[in-house]
């Protein structure tokens, strides 16, 4: 392992991955186990952090709506969730807080289930021989599984994909796992340029260089500059949340909601807001955490009675209709680009199905609806 004081003049990976967070971490996880020396550069709290702000879904049901490709990548993350968690706790001892019962989104008017119905059928449909089970319940059936429901709440959708875990565990466990399988990690290193030619790529970290050749460029946001270096495209935007967290209570939710969950802890996050606030993650908007504790208040009265004792605000990283950018360069081949907002429901498709594709130095046809091109298409038509 290298130390933070050591030099990387003149070393020479496998594998570089650009990026500390969820999405880096898995990949560089996945290349490690995959038999490839390699190294992680994480810039450091000077990073947006997307990563630290989670609210921990693992999240299928609404994911991939007129795409099925999506939808397969998300079931398939979702599938891949628990041997992801054993293989970590296996070699770190670290639990990520794993909890996959599935999972409910709640309405509150008739007309609100006869529409989600009609969404779960049509991602039915589009599944195909891939299957897609779901349910909606009606409230009397919800009132067995989660207690204190409130008066307004007339059913829900569940699937049995769907779970939460803990994002800070979950990062941890990456990073201990990565460097207890001999990879190696350099933190607080901002990447000052790069130098690409087909399967060559040189790193400089100002006064260190490091080559390999294969580039993974997963470092949320700031792909948008780093991505043209190597011929490729990630026309990203940033997209605010905020989470509120309550004090800690005895354990009352089994289930995560698309809203509310609660932490092994005890804590219950309440959350789902979307603001276009630009890179702004040290303010937050009274009116939008008002809807936030209304929303859940209303769906569970009882949640009125806890204290509010801390809450944050971070970024998402959005393409511009909201999908992962998976994509390989043809101008420098062995250079390939992974940007998602949902790290943690994708964290097991990133270690366990992506790095494989990297490592063998192509992904996967199917994997082809994901590439930022479909931008250029959109805007041509």
């Amino acid at each position: 392992m290298i130390s933070a004081t050591q030099t990387l003049q003149g070393e020479t990976r496998d594998a570089i991955v650009v990026g500390g967070g969820l999405v880096g971490a898995a990949i560089a996880y996945g290349l490690q186990r995959q038999g490839l020396s390699t190294l992680m550069l994480d810039e450091g709290d000077i990073a947006h952090r997307a990563s630290r702000g989670n609210f921990g879904l693992i999240w299928v049901q609404s994911k991939g709506l007129g795409a099925p490709h999506y939808q397969h990548w998300t079931h398939g993350s979702a599938q891949a969730w628990p041997g992801l968690a054993e293989d970590l706790s296996e070699a770190t001892g670290i639990g990520v807080g794993l909890h996959q019962p599935g999972g409910l989104h709640f309405c509150f008017s008739d007309a609100e289930m006869a529409q989600r119905d009609a969404l779960m059928g049509q991602l039915r449909r589009e599944a195909g021989n891939a299957g897609y089970e779901y349910r909606m319940l009606s409230v009397a059936e919800l009132r067995d599984m989660v207690p204190g429901l409130g008066p307004k709440v007339v059913g829900a959708s569940w699937t049995p994909y769907d779970g939460h875990a803990s994002p800070l565990h979950l990062l941890r466990a990456l990073h201990a796992a990565f460097q207890r399988a001999g990879g190696h990690y350099r933190p607080n290193a901002r990447v000052e340029a790069v130098t690409a030619a087909p399967h060559d790529f040189s790193v400089s970290l100002g006064t260190a260089i490091v080559r390999a050749p294969r580039l993974v460029l997963a470092s949320g946001l700031g792909n948008a500059d780093l991505a043209p270096l190597v011929g490729l495209a990630a026309p990203l935007r940033p997209e605010r949340g905020q989470i509120l967290v309550t004090e800690r209570t005895r354990e009352v939710l089994a289930l995560p909601t698309h809203v509310v969950r609660q932490t092994d802890e005890g804590s219950l996050l309440l959350g789902d807001s979307k603001e276009d606030m630009g890179f702004d993650t040290l303010s937050q908007t009274p009116t939008i955490m008002r809807a936030i504790a209304q929303r859940a208040v209303q769906t569970f009265p009882w949640i009125a009675e806890l204290n509010i004792v801390r809450a944050w605000a971070a970024l998402r990283v959005m393409s511009p209709d909201g999908k992962p950018i998976y994509d390989e360069s043809e101008r420098c081949p062995g250079a390939f680009l992974a940007n998602c907002h949902s790290g943690v429901t994708l964290a097991g498709a990133h270690a366990h199905l992506l790095a494989p594709m990297i490592a063998a130095g192509a992904l996967a046809p199917e994997m082809s609806p994901f590439s930022a091109r479909r931008f250029h298409v959109q805007k041509a038509a």
